[in-house]
């Protein structure tokens, strides 16, 4: 079997939920591992999935990820899984515990923020999240903005040899 190429066993991103953060207040950060069938992983290693419209729960003491499409594998045969699948997450039972309590708080929910692998295995890194309202957005766009143009300001300073100085026949 082939060996991949990760670099000192470093995470290996296959996608990632760059909206969650757009919708919500990420207040946390967990790591899960995931029950995968083998058809569902090699359609990961080519990047085939979508993270629209999926959250994580907690069901009888366990945890799931509901919503994920994971496409089939294009070479897989009649075994191949089913792309809309609830999976199992991998949480120690003091993790599901607590993220049970504070899901039960109204407004909370989990977001799978990243999809990657991770010596091999595939992990998701889960968001413990409060959804924002129409003007949170709103501030979080303009502040992306102001930060942008205080960048490119910065940028085009030390481009330009940082701030004129003004010489003797400026100051008369």
């Amino acid at each position: 079997m082939a060996s991949q190429v990760e670099g000192d066993g470093g995470d290996r991103t296959i996608a990632t939920n760059r909206r969650a953060r757009h919708e919500y207040h990420i207040l946390e950060t967990v790591e899960a591992g995931l029950v995968l069938r083998g058809t569902e992983v090699k359609s990961l290693r080519a990047g085939g999935v979508n993270f629209k419209d999926s959250y994580a729960t907690i069901r009888s003491g366990e945890g799931w990820l509901l919503g994920c499409h994971i496409t089939p594998y294009s070479h897989g045969t009649d075994a191949n899984h089913e792309p809309e699948r609830d999976r199992k997450l991998l949480l120690h039972r003091k993790e599901l515990g607590r993220l049970g309590g504070k899901i039960a708080e109204r407004g909370l929910t989990l977001i799978p923020l990243r999809l990657y692998f991770k010596q091999g295995r595939a992990k998701v890194e889960l968001g413990l999240g409060r959804g924002k309202k129409l003007h949170d957005k709103r501030a979080t766009v303009r502040e992306r903005d102001q930060r942008r143009e205080m960048d490119q300001a910065a940028r085009t300073m030390t481009r330009a040899g940082g701030p004129r100085r003004r010489s003797h026949d400026d100051e008369e």
